[in-house]
């Protein structure tokens, strides 16, 4: 397994870090986790040298955590990095932190986490980390032994990105960076921010949440005949591995397939060429071309008031405009319960709080909505 090893980590991190947030599920319609067959993946790539392991509070419904402190327990607890978040949204008070913390390493069945992280900074949890003092009652933690390596996760603009790494000394950042978002929200930009600074880069979305996976028919035959053998995945995780200062690039990966296919790419580990660079640009353009929203399926916008399952709607919509065929979204779109589809929003905003894509929900239900009369 290809790893990395920055002076301020001191230690071998592998490139592919397994994400807990799209572990398999029992039923399609819940939360709860297939440990049988998650146990199986776990097992696959601590064989094949993974040794970094991202999960946090709220994943699949607050079990993740529970899951990969079972998973992981079966281990030696030096033959593993863990890495779990402080939920800033869930926090208001310095008790809150306390509480959180305690029962994390509970759930997670550890004594310290490697890696912990402040979720989700944006503008309105930056204030809350500023007037509760999380950083400070976290950098005492440290102090104690209880994390070893204090870092942050990342979803706004490169201006709070800037005021974040002045305001305090971080370990590592993590931030989401794939070959689409490099240029349409500035990805750019903030690798460019940590970089610069030396705070060694933990990449998530990798693949945009399974939409780099398929693409649209054209992008995906672009890669392809470029590259039989290899899955357009590939060509993502790639893309965001092959970029210096980054640490481990995480995948959230769904089942045993998934590992297989990034073992395979992170195992025998090929940069990109100046040409594939350039293919993946031609690729990222006609994706976009297509008028995809920019959702990755992470459900931090769930439970929805109105009842939409705001996750799926997005889903059957880009799929439909991915595949230039709008029928498509007919049949997908009917297996929805009347009480999950898009004409119940009433645009209440609550959703758009907790979006880390700053996606505006109800004008992009209003769309889809429109979308759909046009099918009738």
């Amino acid at each position: 397994m290809e790893t990395r090893n920055f002076r301020n980590i001191g230690k071998d991190i592998s490139l592919l870090g397994f994400g807990c947030m799209r572990l398999p599920l029992l039923h399609p319609e819940k939360q709860d986790i297939d440990y049988a067959q998650a146990d199986k993946m776990v097992d696959a790539a601590m064989a094949a040298g993974v040794n970094y392991f991202d999960t946090a509070w709220p994943y699949h419904g607050g079990m993740s955590e529970t899951f990969i402190g079972q998973s992981l327990k079966r281990y030696p607890r030096e033959s593993f990095n863990l890495a779990t978040k402080i939920p800033t949204f869930a926090i208001q008070s310095a008790d809150d932190v306390e509480r959180i913390f305690a029962e994390q390493l509970k759930k997670c069945q550890v004594d310290y986490f490697d890696f912990y992280l402040v979720h989700s900074l944006n503008e309105a949890n930056y204030k809350t980390v500023k007037n509760v003092g999380i950083y400070e009652l976290l950098k005492k933690k440290k102090e104690q032994g209880l994390i070893r390596h204090l870092g942050f996760s990342f979803h706004d603009h490169p201006n709070l990105l800037e005021r974040i790494v002045t305001d305090y000394e971080w370990d590592f950042g993590q931030i989401q960076l794939n070959y689409v978002d490099w240029e349409a929200t500035d990805a750019k930009r903030l690798y460019e921010i940590l970089s610069s600074r030396g705070i060694p880069v933990v990449i998530m979305e990798p693949v945009r949440g399974g939409a780099l996976a398929t693409l649209t028919p054209q992008a995906a035959d672009l890669l392809k005949k470029a590259a039989p053998e290899a899955s357009t995945a590939s060509w993502a995780i790639r893309y965001a591995a092959s970029l210096p200062g980054v640490m481990c690039v995480l995948s959230g990966m769904s089942d045993a397939a998934q590992v297989a296919d990034n073992l395979k790419t992170m195992q025998n580990f090929k940069p990109l060429t100046d040409a594939e660079r350039k293919l993946i640009t031609e690729a990222a353009t006609m994706y976009r071309a297509a008028g995809v929203i920019p959702c990755t399926g992470c459900r931090y916008c769930m439970d929805c008031p109105s009842g939409v399952d705001i996750p799926r709607v997005f889903a059957i919509y880009n799929h439909a405009r991915a595949v230039g065929r709008p029928f498509v979204f007919q049949a997908n779109y009917r297996s929805l319960a009347a009480s999950e589809q898009a004409h119940n929003c009433v645009a209440c905003g609550v959703c758009m709080g907790h979006c880390p894509q700053g996606i505006r929900i109800p004008e992009r239900m209003r769309e889809i909505v429109e979308f759909a009369a046009t099918l009738q």
